[in-house]
């Protein structure tokens, strides 16, 4: 199994994607970086609002940064690891290798964890870079559990994209895979946008209702979104400052993290990703390459 695993860093640094994904984040952070410095200027601002402001726009700043992060962690997780099943059975990689003396299910797992422990360390890169940036600009939280707490969360995203995009290497081709996973994981931005929007909006309670419960039904299938947003919540303390001084408003809505979910949700979205993960494992193990 670690032969696998070696296999599957080796072949990801050997990807075009992964170093697409470098230049990507290298970019990110410039830009970011400079947009960060223009939201974290607080001048002409009374000194009594002063420390009320500063925690406002480090808010935005890493309300911007994960919400950008977070596409091009999807993006190297998914363009990496689609065709890992599917078109190495087309380019009949997967049919010499499987006559090697390792079980399926081993094969299946290395896969699995090679992906994940790339996603995971690349996670933890791109999540200390913008909250290092944020915090040179702005007032940020600094407490090391909260901290510790958001990353777990922002990387529990990893395993997740991992888990779905192999169980879909086991049921569509290698372009249908990856079609596939760009829609599905658009399905869900685009629903936790909608919800991010309606949040400070004023709409009729029927009205809100069904849009939530739309919202929420596209969450069940790709809760990536959904857990983004609670690890923002979790970061800032929404729950907290509920009230105080409408901060809590202006963080849910608009470009906000809109309703964070709860834990039983996240508790879900890891019970979700076990079953879908044992569900690719059997499909793998029967599947006639």
């Amino acid at each position: 199994m670690t032969t696998v695993i070696a296999m599957t860093w080796k072949e990801l640094m050997r990807k075009k994607v992964v170093m697409m994904t470098l230049i990507m984040t290298v970019l990110f952070i410039i830009v970011f970086s400079f947009i960060a410095r223009i939201l974290g200027e607080s001048s002409g601002i009374d000194p009594s609002q002063q420390l009320v402001m500063q925690f406002i726009n480090g808010a935005s700043i890493l309300t911007l940064g994960f919400f950008f992060g977070s596409f091009i962690l999807a993006f190297l997780i998914i363009f990496s690891s689609f065709s890992s099943i599917s078109g190495e059975a087309e380019i009949s990689m997967m049919q010499s290798m499987l006559t090697r003396p390792i079980q399926r299910w081993k094969w299946y797992l290395g896969r699995w964890l090679g992906y994940t422990l790339f996603g995971i360390v690349y996670a933890l890169v791109l999540y200390i870079a913008i909250v290092a940036v944020a915090n040179t600009y702005a007032t940020v939280p600094q407490s090391l559990v909260l901290h510790i707490q958001s990353f777990l969360l922002f990387a529990l995203t990893v395993p997740l994209l991992v888990t779905v995009t192999l169980l879909g290497a086991t049921l569509f081709s290698a372009l249908g895979n990856g079609v596939f996973m760009t829609m599905l994981y658009g399905a869900g931005w685009l629903g936790g946008m909608v919800e991010k929007l309606s949040a400070g909006a004023d709409m009729k309670p029927e009205m809100a209702r069904s849009l939530y419960n739309i919202t929420g039904m596209i969450s069940l299938v790709m809760p990536a979104d959904a857990i983004q947003r609670k690890m923002l919540a979790v970061m800032l303390n929404v729950d907290q400052l509920a009230g105080m001084f409408n901060i809590d408003q202006q963080m849910r809505g608009g470009m906000g993290i809109g309703q964070a979910p709860s834990a039983t949700f996240i508790f879900y979205a890891g019970i979700y990703t076990i079953i879908l993960f044992f569900w690719g494992m059997r499909r793998f193990y029967k599947k006639d390459f």
